[in-house]
C-alpha cells in the first residue's frame, strides 16, 4: 500500500506553512510530505512571509558553517529566534538552532541549550538509515509508539540534554528531538520516515500556537 493511501488526511484548511528557503535544505521532499497531508507548504526567504505563517519549517542539509553563512547573508539568523509560532528544525536545521556545532566550529542560534558534536571514528560515520526513537515526550509524538523507526543521515549529533523530547542510541544515547518554548527540532527526516514521520508532521500542524 502506498504512503498516500496509509495517511488519513485531516482538514488543515486555513493553516499556512512556510519552509525557509535559504539554499541548504531538502525542501522539495518536505514540501511533498506536507502535500500528502493536504497542505500546500510555501518555500520562502521573505521575512514578512515567514513571520506571518502559522507554522515554520527550518530544514537543512549540508555543512553547518556554510549554511549559517547563507542564513546571515539574508539576516534570517536574526529573524528566526524572534519567531513566535511553532517552528520545526529538521536535521541540520535542528543543529543550527543549538548553541554550537563542531562542524566548522560553528556558533549556532542558541535556541536549544545543547552542543553538537561529531560521532567518533569508532562507529560508522555518517549514521545512515533507520534507527529507533525512545523517551518520547510532548504532543509532537502523540500517537507515535516508543521505539518507532525514523530515517537518519548525519555525522554530527546533539548531546543528551534536559530539553530532549526523544533520544536515539548510536554510540550511546543522544538527543534526536528537542523542544524549547515554540521551537522544536528533530535530527531525523520525518519527510523520509514513512507513516511515523507523516504522523509527526501532522502533530506539528495540530500543535497549539
Amino acid at each position: 500500500m502506498s504512503l498516500d493511501k496509509m495517511i488519513e488526511k485531516q482538514n488543515f484548511e486555513g493553516i499556512s506553512v512556510v519552509i525557509i528557503d535559504y539554499g541548504a535544505g531538502n525542501i522539495k521532499s518536505i514540501q511533498f510530505a506536507f502535500k500528502r497531508l493536504g497542505v500546500d507548504a510555501v518555500l520562502s526567504n521573505d521575512p514578512e512571509t515567514i513571520k506571518n505563517a502559522d507554522r515554520v519549517i527550518f530544514p537543512g542539509v549540508g555543512e553547518a558553517s556554510s549554511a549559517l553563512k547563507m542564513l546571515k547573508s539574508t539576516k534570517l539568523d536574526e529573524l528566526i529566534p524572534t519567531l513566535t509560532q511553532p517552528v520545526l528544525g529538521i536535521c541540520l536545521g535542528m543543529q543550527l538552532l543549538c548553541l554550537s556545532s563542531e562542524e566548522g566550529n560553528t556558533k549556532g542560534l542558541g535556541i536549544f541549550q545543547v552542543h553538537v558534536k561529531r560521532f567518533p571514528n569508532t562507529v560508522k560515520v555518517p549514521q545512515m538509515g533507520w534507527n529507533t526513537i525512545t523517551n518520547l515526550k510532548s504532543d509532537l509524538f502523540k500517537g507515535i509508539s516508543e521505539e518507532s523507526y525514523m530515517y537518519l543521515v548525519h555525522s554530527y549529533y546533539a548531546e543528551d540534554c534536559k530539553e530532549a523530547i526523544a533520544t536515539t542510541n548510536y554510540n550511546g544515547n543522544y538527543t534526536t528531538a528537542v523542544k524549547h518554548n515554540n521551537f522544536y527540532g528533530v535530527q531525523f527526516h520525518p519527510e523520509k520516515s514513512s507513516i511515523a514521520g507523516a504522523k509527526l508532521l501532522e502533530n506539528f500542524l495540530n500543535l497549539e500556537s
